[in-house]
């Protein structure tokens, strides 16, 4: 018998939950999973290093939103777990199926604002997109995950954008 402490999390298990295509719908899963986890750490980075009279209300704003960020993380890889796949494991992986990207220097607390309310409103477009893939598989679980986590971003970037130009 093996060994337990040996066991490797394996993708090709059966799993019939009616999901017409749990590879598909996985993979747009892992794409907002890694564009989750970089606006997690670079939400995080900036509650770090945010200065100028905006200071309170950023730090405050941002640690809010990267735990909400930390959160969602856990969720979407134990979505892609039930769904029979494997999460990711490897950083270098998150980086290369994120679109979110870093800002050159060392950004004011206005950019900050405005890189972070971005990455939110491309969060909000990719789940929108996962939304119409669960729905083409019959997966009305992560659907209804999507749904959740796109009201969240498009909440969070309204917030970002009322910091700066009042709407």
């Amino acid at each position: 018998m093996a060994s337990p402490l040996k066991a490797t999390p394996s993708a090709t298990r059966k799993v019939d939950t009616g999901v017409k295509n749990r590879a598909k719908v996985a993979s747009g899963l892992e794409e907002v999973l890694a564009d989750t986890y970089r606006l997690l750490f670079k939400t995080h980075t900036y509650h770090w290093n945010v200065t100028g009279p905006l200071f309170y209300s950023v730090h405050h704003l941002t640690e809010e939103q990267y735990q909400d960020l930390f959160e969602a993380a856990d969720v979407l890889a134990e979505r892609i777990r039930a769904l029979g796949q494997v999460a990711p494991m490897r950083f270098g992986d998150i980086v290369r199926d994120s679109a979110i990207s870093d800002l050159d220097g060392t950004p004011s607390a206005g950019e900050m604002i405005d890189d972070l309310r971005k990455d939110h409103e491309h969060l909000a477009k990719r789940l929108h997109q996962l939304i119409r893939t669960a729905e083409e598989h019959d997966d009305d679980v992560t659907g209804d995950l999507a749904i959740a986590r796109s009201s969240v971003h498009e909440k969070a970037a309204w917030m970002l954008r009322a910091m700066t130009d009042g709407s």
